[in-house]
C-alpha cells in the first residue's frame, strides 16, 4: 500500500534520528510521560484511600460512618484512630490495587442505588457484613494486624478473659475477626442465627 508524503515523513522522524527528534529525546519523553502517569494512578490510589473519600457518600456517612464514631476505633484515650481505610484496605501495594478493583463493584451498586436508603441499607446490612467477615477471615484479619500484634501483645495486662482467648487465638491460629465482630460497627440483625 502507497503512503501518502504526510504519512512517509512523519514516519521516518519517528523512526530515524534527526536533528529535531532524537532517540533520547523519544526515551526522555516516554520516561516523563510514565512518571506523570505513575504519579497520577498513586495520587488517585492515595485520594481514594481516605476516611474523607469513604464517607462523601451518604450511604457509608449516615450508616456505618455514625456507629464508627462511638467506637474505640474513632475516639479512645490515648488519640491512636483507625480510620475506615485502615480496617478496610490493605497497605501493601498489590493487595490495595485488588481491592481498589474490587471496589469498582461498589461502585456499579452505588449508581444502581442499591442501599441509598436506610431501609435498603438494613434489608442488605448481613450480606454486606458477611462480605468483610469473609475478606478479613481469608486475609487472616491482615488489616487488624497492622495494628494489634499477637507478637506484641503483653497478655499479663489484660483481663483474665481476653488473657485467655487471646492465648487460645495465638496458639489455633484463630484470626481477629472470628471473636471481634461488631468491633467498629452495629451487628447485623440475624448475624448469630448464621452459625
Amino acid at each position: 500500500m502507497d503512503q501518502n508524503p504526510q504519512q512517509q515523513s512523519l514516519w521516518r522522524k519517528l523512526t530515524s534520528p534527526s536533528r529535531t527528534l532524537s532517540l533520547a529525546s523519544l526515551l526522555a519523553i516516554g520516561i516523563a510521560i510514565g512518571v506523570i502517569g505513575w504519579g497520577g494512578f498513586n495520587w488517585s490510589m492515595e485520594l481514594t484511600n481516605t476516611e474523607t473519600f469513604c464517607v462523601s457518600c451518604h450511604e457509608m456517612r449516615d450508616n456505618v460512618y455514625q456507629e464508627y464514631k462511638e467506637t474505640v476505633h474513632y475516639n479512645n484515650r490515648t488519640g491512636v484512630r483507625a480510620t475506615c481505610p485502615d480496617c478496610h484496605v490493605p497497605k501493601e501495594w498489590i493487595h490495595k490495587v485488588i481491592r481498589k478493583v474490587q471496589a469498582s463493584n461498589e461502585l456499579y451498586h452505588k449508581v444502581m442505588g442499591t442501599i441509598d436508603t436506610r431501609e435498603k441499607f438494613e434489608a442488605k446490612r448481613l450480606q454486606l457484613a458477611k462480605n468483610v467477615w469473609a475478606t478479613m477471615e481469608a486475609t487472616d484479619s491482615r488489616e487488624c494486624r497492622n495494628c494489634h500484634s499477637f507478637e506484641f501483645m503483653d497478655l499479663t495486662k489484660q483481663e483474665r478473659r481476653s488473657q485467655k482467648r487471646h492465648n487460645k487465638a495465638r496458639n489455633k491460629g484463630i484470626t481477629c475477626i472470628n471473636c471481634h465482630k461488631g468491633l467498629a460497627h452495629e451487628l447485623p440483625e440475624g448475624w448469630d442465627d448464621e452459625g
